[in-house]
């Protein structure tokens, strides 16, 4: 039977929501069942895992009959959501929100049979790496419904009158597929209208976003995520049903981060108190890059223990690399 220790391995990579690792473990088991001479149990576990494979497989076929076409395929990009939310290490509050934003999509026709519209158009503010598309992303896995990302470069361009043709075209489709629609690194396209280098053309196409999203009755959420709220017009704050902040995570966060990405491997070498301290300021891309490199050493070593002074060393190259994410 497998051990504790791959039972552990297969519940937390389950709650992380990562299917492949769940894989590898699960194949360690058959090995190590075949081994004991287990054949048959195995055997059965291979067949299990090779169904899921294969409806997993499937599951990516039937993405591919969603890809965009004509001209939208040029202006979002399909993605497929893999992460849950229950995998993410999230501050409570902020999960609170995000839930209340899955609980009322959830309930739409509910609370729109009593004259109350649910949040669906959302404004993610924080710096970078801090989670935002990660949490779009998410929502999208838990309401089963694809994540469609807007593809900015194809949006705007230099013919401001086209960049309003494309919005519209992207909001069309909102009424027709339901999803959710992220436009990442939003200022690039919500910039005040009264900066000293704004010309009429991009205050119409501004304008024209401002009364896409408002009138905008479909049945799918809107996201729209920035690293810098200050550039954004202020208009846009009131069209939007929440905004959301992200922030850098405070040590108890940090500290149960890098614990579930290490959560295969002993952690009993690491001194948590010098590496939240040297952590300190970095957002949740670079702790989890951290560690992911602390855990490459470890495998590389053929050790199932995360060495301190390598996650330490982690922590202080994403912080080198990184400076201004550590301020």
């Amino acid at each position: 039977m497998p051990n504790a220790r791959h039972v552990l391995a297969l519940l937390k990579t389950h709650i992380r929501g990562d299917d492949q690792e769940f894989m590898s473990v699960a194949m360690q088991v058959a090995a190590q069942e075949a081994r004991q001479g287990h054949t048959k149990l195995a055997e059965q576990i291979r067949e299990l895992i090779d169904r899921a494979k294969l409806e997993r497989t499937h599951s990516q076929q039937r993405l591919l009959v969603l890809e965009p076409k004509g001209d939208l395929a040029s202006l979002v990009t399909l993605q497929e959501p893999t992460a849950r939310l229950a995998s993410l290490v999230l501050p409570t509050e902020l999960e609170a929100r995000l839930r209340r934003v899955l609980l009322e999509y959830r309930q739409q026709r509910r609370l729109r049979e009593h004259d109350l519209q649910p949040r669906r158009k959302l404004l993610f503010v924080g710096a970078p790496g801090t989670g935002k598309t990660t949490a779009a992303a998410a929502m999208a896995a838990e309401l089963h419904i694809p994540l469609l990302v807007a593809r900015l470069e194809g949006i705007i361009t230099k013919f401001m009158g086209e960049t309003a043709a494309k919005l519209r075209t992207i909001f069309d489709a909102m009424t027709i597929r339901a999803g959710v629609y992220l436009f990442d690194e939003f200022d690039a396209l919500g910039t005040r209208r009264n900066q000293a280098n704004d010309v009429g053309e991009i205050r119409r196409v501004l304008n024209s976003f401002l009364q896409f999203l408002e009138k905008d009755t479909s049945d799918s959420l809107v996201i729209a995520a920035t690293n810098h709220p200050e550039l954004l017009d202020r208009a846009l704050f009131r069209r939007f049903d929440d905004i959301i902040e992200f922030a850098a995570p405070d040590r108890e966060l940090a500290e149960a981060l890098m614990r579930s990405r290490l959560a295969n491997f002993e952690l009993h070498e690491l001194c948590w108190s010098e590496l939240l301290a040297e952590g300190e300021g970095l957002s949740q891309a670079e702790l989890v890059r951290a560690s992911d490199d602390a855990a490459k050493d470890a495998v590389l070593a053929e050790s199932s223990t995360v060495a301190h002074d390598r996650l330490l060393a982690a922590i202080r190259e994403r912080k080198r690399t990184h400076p201004s994410d550590s301020h």
